[in-house]
């Protein structure tokens, strides 16, 4: 095991501390004694931590990722894909290490990349605190560990996701799919969270401490509040740790310095601690308030997108844990020997609560909750009180005094195998000393955090042979009683777990099913590998994935809307986001044309988080746009130009780089909406010039919600976010490319234009006008330019003054014509909508002579197509008419 001088300074040695065995141990004596100490304690075994061999091999998944320096254990199970790193052990591994979880099984829950902080500036890592208080300071890691008292206790922290695998197949919710291993125990060892406030005296009417760590996120920094007065009680337990289980932290547990929340959900206990902030309110961070809470079952993800009130509400936040508990053995897909097996065997698992509230009880049932039977409970935390004070890992143990519980217990009861061969399941529930108990039924939210119904180990006959089935498997792993009653068209949430009782009528499930678009070829069975994937990351014969299908775009390259290059910029990847995000009903629909088959178990590992995300220490390049991977830009200044337009300015990696986008095509914009985090992907055209250097401008309209209406997705969620928020940017796409001078591309077909007829409405006029600006700007382009602009009111009208002044400068090759539907009274311009009227008065195709005029096209889709059936009854082909 490596370690540092910071870490040595505190007797992370590996000698004063632990001095771990060889084997496995539930317990060992500890012999250490605090200096300090004046009376003598008997000596008691402690459980202590189990042998650890930090990884030292970076894994092949990682080596693309911004993690590719870190290595990690292979055992994890990944639920998040490739990056980031969210992972949790194989329950009966987690399990068989004892009440002590190692670093390396210890679960996961990133965000993003992982902060690095190298051994030799361990040190000097700095935190401040601040906001209400009399003596704001910066602290660093060093003054921290010698000017304070160090402790050491034993915590388990919970992910509020823990079991959220289950809500998953009832109905899919926000999150991701962990299983029941979301949990670990560790000896944490730092500071008490209390000495550090009390230092900075927090003022009258502070009531919260905000935290934030140092991984930068597309939401800003990953941060979140508790209470002020539970920071400040000493029966809460909450501390500033440097240490876990005898050694520093591990990068992925927040090395160097992290909060520990003790009793509360993991999300609370925030890594990589850089600021420590006392305030009269909760956090404002996006993670505080879209994170970490169980909205009112009845709240949909649709109601929750459409009113923010649901994310606003503190009440529905969540800070202690709820009761829960697992069956841990038998293990999913074990099988008892009915002929060969013991008279009695031992059901065990584990059980936690928040708050500091013990676990009371475990209840066993065999018939469904008729009748129970109390199971023993194992309080390893209690030895930990009962060995007084001494010195353990770095720190003072000191919890003989403090009745809080905040670890989990283990449960186990004996039950007669000729009575596991008469039932069908068993259930496992738990009480707090609260009487607080674990609800026979599942609370469904679109979250999916804190599920906590009883857990039931289904019992099946084969023969000799009992086969246990747990509820489900993490992540993509497929096994479970709820997936096989679910495929056989049972309703989980009938409140007999799926099955019907006796023939009894059962109720309506609460959660409806929503029809999917089938996007698969019937009785389609080849399969492939990434190796037959990525043989077609190529423009002739490009494949990609959407939804673990293959699918062949080479049939479509001529035909797609958005330009070949839509599709050759998905070949050899996972365009699941991407599709599903901007294709309509309609795109869906012709997917089974272009099926060829399923990627792989091996391939769909391979590509389960998507493109890589970019490596944030590695060397800016000139140009910063990619065709096959998202980057990200800062938002650096917001511009209201009207009441519903704004003008977004992006910072690019560095002053100097282009933004590499040809004129006449488009970039890709990605976020998550602030509310559901579900995945927004939009095409638009810059409002800067193609060849602007260092920052990027993005004129947007805003779609605003309207009685009865609902708005624009993007432009909303666009128009919420926090200058110094990122935003992901792909491209260029779209099957137009204005060369200069006349000369253009369609689907790489050049062609030469004399005349440009741009018909467009409200922000369509952004891509127009960046032909037209190219044209404008070129005193040697000859090509002329029609602009028909309609819009709604005056004010809406935008880039007017840009497009005025070029007519202006310009007016040998171009005419600029705008229509209002809503005119002042003293307007001078045309009058009502685009449509077949003015379109035959403005853009007859007799007026065009020879054939070398296209028509360029962009509005809300209504104008589109009336504009479209209005220009094919006066003469205009198709093959002249280009929609962006």
């Amino acid at each position: 095991m490596e370690h540092n001088t910071a870490m040595e300074e505190q007797g992370y040695d590996g000698q004063e501390s632990i001095e771990l065995p060889p084997t496995p141990p539930q317990s060992k004596p500890v012999s250490e004694k605090a200096e300090s100490e004046t009376h003598e304690t008997p000596e008691v075994e402690i459980p202590l931590p189990p042998p650890s061999i930090e990884p030292t091999e970076v894994l092949n998944v990682d080596k693309k990722t911004p993690d590719g320096w870190l290595p990690r254990d292979p055992r994890l199970i990944r639920l998040t894909g490739v990056h980031p790193f969210n992972v949790e052990a194989p329950l009966s591994a987690l399990y068989d290490e004892g009440f002590l979880t190692s670093p390396e099984l210890f679960y996961v829950r990133n965000h993003g990349h992982v902060p690095q902080c190298a051994d030799a500036d361990i040190p000097d890592w700095e935190f401040s605190v601040g906001g209400m208080v009399e003596h704001p300071f910066t602290l660093t890691l060093r003054e921290l560990m010698t000017e304070f008292e160090q402790k050491t206790y034993p915590i388990t922290l919970v992910c509020a996701g823990n079991r959220r695998k289950e809500q998953n197949v009832v109905r899919k919710t926000k999150g991701f799919s962990w299983g029941a291993a979301g949990l670990s125990t560790a000896l944490f060892t730092g500071v008490i969270m209390g000495d550090i406030l009390r230092r900075a005296k927090p003022k009258r009417g502070a009531k919260y401490v905000c935290m934030e760590g140092a991984d930068k996120l597309p939401n800003g920094f990953y941060g979140t509040s508790v209470k002020l007065n539970w920071a400040l009680d000493p029966n809460r337990g909450m501390m500033l740790a440097h240490g876990m289980n005898g050694e520093m932290l591990r990068p992925d547990h927040g090395k160097p310095l992290r909060a520990v929340i003790p009793g509360q959900i993991g999300g609370r206990s925030v890594k990589w601690l850089k600021k420590l902030i006392i305030t009269a309110e909760p956090s404002d961070n996006w993670y505080h308030i879209y994170d970490n809470r169980v909205l009112p079952t009845m709240v949909s993800p649709e109601e929750s997108a459409n009113h923010p009130k649901w994310w606003m509400d503190e009440r529905y936040a969540i800070y202690d844990l709820s009761p829960n508990s697992a069956t841990v053995y038998p293990a999913h897909d074990e099988r008892l020997c009915l002929s060969a097996s013991p008279d009695r065997y031992r059901v065990k698992g584990y059980a936690y609560s928040g708050g500091g509230r013990r676990i009371t009880r475990c209840e066993v049932t065999l018939d469904k909750g008729k009748t129970w039977r109390l199971a023993n409970i194992e309080y390893a935390e209690d030895r930990y009180r009962d060995a007084g004070l001494r010195q353990l890992c770095g720190g003072t143990l000191d919890m003989e005094w403090r009745e809080t519980s905040f670890c989990w217990s283990f449960w186990s009861i004996d039950i007669p195998v000729s009575e596991l061969a008469d039932a069908n399941d068993i259930f496992i529930r738990s009480m707090d000393e609260s009487m607080n108990m674990q609800p026979r039924d599942m609370y469904w939210s679109v979250l999916g955090m804190m599920n906590n119904p009883w857990f039931r180990v289904t019992i099946h006959k084969e023969g000799d042979f009992l086969r246990f089935e747990h509820p489900t498997q993490p992540a993509l792993m497929p096994g479970g009683w709820m997936e096989r009653v679910k495929k056989a068209g049972g309703n989980l949430a009938n409140g007999f777990w799926g099955e019907s009782i006796g023939g009894e009528e059962v109720a309506t499930p609460e959660t409806e099913v929503v029809a999917e678009i089938k996007m698969t070829k019937d009785g389609l069975e080849k399969v492939f590998t990434i190796d037959d994937l990525r043989k077609h990351d190529t423009e002739e014969a490009p494949w990609f994935v959407v939804n673990g299908e293959v699918y062949d775009g080479t049939n479509f390259l001529k035909g797609h809307p958005g330009g070949a290059q839509s599709i050759v910029s998905a070949a050899g990847m996972d365009a699941t986001d991407e599709f599903m995000a901007i294709h309509s009903e309609t795109a869906k629909a012709m997917m089974p044309d272009y099926h060829i088959g399923t990627l792989d178990e091996e391939g769909r590992t391979a590509l389960a988080g998507g493109e890589a995300e970019p490596d944030p220490n590695a060397e800016p390049t000139g140009i910063f746009l990619q065709p096959k991977s998202w980057k990200k830009a800062l938002l650096h200044a917001k511009k209201t130009i009207s009441w519903d337009t704004r003008l977004f300015t992006y910072k690019l990696d560095h002053d100097e780089q282009g933004l590499g986008l040809p004129t006449g095509q488009h970039v890709m914009m990605r976020l998550r909406d602030p509310v559901t985090r579900e995945t927004i992907i939009r095409s638009y055209t810059p409002y800067s010039e193609t060849n602007q250097k260092g920052f990027l401008d993005v004129l947007i309209k805003v779609y605003f919600d309207s009685p009865g209406k609902k708005g624009g997705k993007m432009s909303q969620a666009m128009n919420l976010l926090p200058i110094g928020h990122f935003i992901d940017f792909k491209g260029p796409i779209g099957k137009f490319e204005y060369l200069g001078r006349g000369r253009c591309t369609v689907n790489n077909v050049e062609r030469n234009i004399k005349s440009f007829i741009m018909i467009c409405g409200g922000s369509g006029v952004t891509p127009i006008y960046q032909v037209f600006r190219a044209v404008m700007q070129d005193r040697e382009d000859q090509t002329k330019c029609t602009i028909l602009n309609g819009n709604r009111l005056h004010e809406d009208i935008l880039c007017k003054a840009d497009l005025d002044g070029y007519a202006k400068d310009n007016e040998e090759k171009c005419k600029l014509l705008y229509t209002l539907t809503q005119p002042p009274d003293d307007w001078t311009g045309l009058r009502g909508r685009i449509a077949a009227p003015l379109i035959e008065e403005h853009c007859h195709r007799r007026d065009y002579g020879d054939g070398s005029a296209m028509v360029l096209i962009c509005g809300p889709e209504a104008l589109e197509k009336s504009v479209h059936k209005a220009l094919l009854s006066i003469g205009w082909e198709d093959n002249d008419l280009l929609f962006f």
